[in-house]
């Protein structure tokens, strides 16, 4: 069996979205190419943010998408293995109590900037006697406690971005726990990760120093515990709009639940996502198990994804064109649309509740188009009773021979006058469909 295990930790802080789950799809893909375990981890040590509805607004999301996990972990049920970890690290004097406010630390990092200086916590707090220590909390203040760094460079050969150093001496010690006692994601994320097996952490590039300090205390977590191995890491680039600009600020719009509103298929999510920001072409794919094969991290550049959400919409048009009625025979049935219809309109449609509005063009009633009265005046009387696939193909020859009409004279005021579109489906079918009585009446210009 294979030994890869992966997770996907989303916060349950709000609705999940493009970036979320092209981060989830890598994993998924990664473990499903190994036979490995696809974790979901719900990182909710954020009590005040965090909701059940969230959680499960996640989980029908990502299995809509056919991203099942093997394995579930609920971070606000593991405090306890935080409080043991926590113990330890200060006991070995590796987290360390720190008591300036948000404002006196934004003082220094300015007057670091204004001297050409990185904004570095200069440890100060590593230099408080237990009586200043005492001094502080008897104003009032309660500390955060900061993770001490060896402030040597850190490596690792990334999947992805090949072999990468950071000098933690040019970065922070960590904030691991804030003054209310809230733990931030840096220790229940370590811990979580030592403790259910986790051997590759697979998420974007922003987390790049995050991880050199994370190596570190995986590092000391691996001692605490007793066992454990350092995870392997992959850093995918970060997903950017079709003009390059960053997508923060359209990432509500682009939740999978928007997503989903707007008519687009999992299928075209996950095509497009899968395929984005490597050298692989994006295509369609009707089942989510057919990009499994050409996944690669040897295939992921490191420029930004570009993200167009038209793009996008063509995908999901594509995907449509070759879905089969079987595929989407109980969504088609609440729109009344049977395989008739879904055969003869799936070519023309862009989302699935088109197939709707063909519908209502066939059996509903339309205003038509007239543009030429006494053609479709003309074309009115060769309607014959009884129509069937050829008759469409009977009609436009009889009026080829009567009129000398070609290409779109003939053919174009017929269309108008019958669907009210310019454009639509193989008129030979919708012909059959709509009727002789229908066919007729809008002919001559009446709503019917």
């Amino acid at each position: 069996m294979s030994s890869v295990k992966v997770r996907f930790a989303p916060s349950p802080t709000g609705k999940i979205h493009v970036g979320n789950v092209r981060a989830a799809l890598l994993n998924w893909l990664f473990a499903r190419k190994e036979g490995g375990v696809f974790m979901l981890r719900s990182d909710d040590t954020d009590q005040a943010r965090s909701t059940k509805e969230f959680e499960g607004g996640i989980f029908r999301d990502l299995a809509w998408l056919g991203l099942e996990h093997q394995e579930f972990a609920r971070q606000s049920e593991r405090f306890d293995l935080y409080d043991q970890a926590a113990r330890w690290l200060k006991d070995q004097n590796l987290l360390y109590p720190c008591y300036e406010s948000a404002e006196e630390l934004d003082r220094k990092r300015k007057l670091q900037r204004a001297r050409g200086l990185p904004p570095v916590y200069d440890r100060a707090a590593l230099d408080l006697t237990s009586e200043q220590r005492s001094d502080y909390e008897s104003e009032g203040r309660r500390p955060h406690w900061r993770f001490k760094l060896s402030q040597l460079p850190v490596s690792w050969e990334d999947l992805i971005r090949g072999s990468v150093t950071v000098d933690t001496a040019a970065v922070s010690d960590p904030v691991l726990i804030r003054e209310d006692g809230q733990y931030l994601y840096t220790l229940p994320s370590c811990v979580d990760d030592v403790d259910l097996g986790i051997t590759h952490v697979i998420r974007g590039e922003d987390h790049v120093t995050n991880t050199a300090t994370q190596v570190e205390l995986f590092r000391r977590l691996i001692s605490f515990n007793g066992d454990g191995a350092m995870p392997s890491f992959a850093h995918h680039s970060l997903l950017v709009g079709a003009d390059g600009q960053g997508l923060s600020k359209r990432l509500g719009s682009l939740s999978i639940d928007a997503l989903r509103a707007q008519g687009i298929e999992p299928q075209a999510i996950t095509s497009f996502l899968a395929r984005l920001g490597t050298s692989d072409p994006v295509s369609p794919h009707t089942d989510i198990d057919d990009l499994v094969e050409g996944f690669s991290f040897s295939k992921m550049g490191r420029a930004p994804a570009r993200f167009d959400l038209d793009e996008m919409k063509q995908l999901n048009a594509k995907i449509l064109h070759e879905t089969p009625f079987a595929n989407v025979a109980d969504r088609l049935k609440s729109m009344a649309v049977n395989e008739d219809l879904w055969e003869s309109v799936k070519g023309n449609i862009e989302k699935l509740s088109d197939a709707a509005d063909w519908l209502a063009v066939v059996h509903g009633e339309i205003e038509p188009v007239i543009g030429d009265k006494p053609y479709t005046d003309e074309a009115a009387a060769f309607v014959p009773d009884d129509l069937d696939e050829s008759s469409w193909a009977t009609l436009v020859e009889q009026l080829k021979d009567k009129t000398g009409r070609k290409g779109k004279q003939l053919f174009m005021p017929l269309r108008l006058a019958l669907t009210g579109q310019e454009h639509g489906p193989d008129m030979s079918v919708l012909f059959r469909m709509i009727g002789a009585e229908k066919a007729r009446a809008r002919l001559q210009g009446k709503r019917a």
